[in-house]
């Protein structure tokens, strides 16, 4: 029984410990923004450029972030949202927006290749795989300039689902990224089944890293791994010249962060920064 006598299901909202309520209130405002913003289209991308450490004038790709425009217009990244809808149908729709959004973006723009986000449970929701396979039919050779990124701790949740899903699409030259890796738990029994193409260090290790030596360590076992494995590494939240100099020494293929250009709304992807596009 919970307290006052009721049990554990039926305990009234403003009689549960004031911390789960507040939490629970504030999910079901961000669900219910969420939701608006899918039926009114308040839904768009910011893209964030991934640079090569060898030449970071160069740009190898660009990353689509999600971004919800709340009533009065103000930004809100994904950061602020996806936590509460990720385990839920408005979260598979949330991929979707972001796929459509994405390959919407590398027919208009032939010269570009961008990476997106995606849930591991998205991959058996019928209406994802649509948009999916309906453009990579429509247009030859999309794929090849698509990467899917996927968070070490969704592709955790069913890794043998994904191993088959990535076998299938990279049929299609589409490729696979391993986003905030260090951050979950993944099983390293699983690297020799996945076969991702990109390995993306977590943040957590990349800041300060020129003057933290448990983070040069860390880093550098990270990067073994995905050498090991034959992936592209990405350092992630870059934001100081000194830790992208610590970083292009350590051979580091990429960086992505602030000090190369914050995500944007209205990225340029012609003239200068075309030419500059690996």
């Amino acid at each position: 029984m919970a307290q006052d006598g009721f049990p554990p299901e039926e305990v009234p909202p403003t009689m549960a410990s004031p911390l789960v309520y507040a939490v629970s209130q504030n999910d079901r405002q961000t669900i219910a923004m969420v939701r608006e913003a899918l039926r009114t289209g308040r839904l768009r991308l910011a893209y964030q450029p991934v640079v090569l450490s060898a030449d970071t004038g160069r740009i190898a790709f660009h990353e689509g972030l999600m971004r919800v425009l709340d009533p009065t217009g103000r930004t809100i990244p994904a950061r602020d949202f996806m936590g509460a809808v990720e385990a839920q149908d408005i979260g598979r729709e949330i991929d979707c927006a972001a796929l459509t959004m994405t390959l919407a973006t590398l027919v208009r723009e032939p010269q570009v290749r961008l990476s997106v986000n995606m849930s591991a449970r998205s991959i058996g929701y019928p209406k994802w795989l649509s948009i999916l396979r309906n453009a990579l039919r429509k247009h030859a050779g999309l794929g090849e300039r698509l990467i899917l990124e996927v968070t070490e701790s969704s592709a955790m949740l069913v890794p043998e689902l994904v191993v088959a899903f990535m076998r299938d699409l990279q049929a299609d030259g589409v490729a696979f990224a391993l986003d905030d890796f260090g951050a979950g738990y993944t099983a390293i029994r699983y690297f020799k089944d996945f076969s991702f193409d990109i390995l993306k260090i977590d943040g957590q290790f990349i800041r300060n890293i020129h003057a933290d030596p448990d983070n040069q360590v860390l880093t550098a076992a990270l990067l073994a791994i995905g050498r090991q494995f034959d992936m592209l590494c990405v350092a992630e939240s870059v934001e100081t010249l000194a830790d992208a100099t610590y970083l292009q020494a350590l051979g580091v293929d990429c960086q992505q962060g602030y000090l190369f250009g914050a995500p944007t709304l209205q990225p340029d992807f012609s003239g200068a920064a075309a030419r500059r596009t690996a």
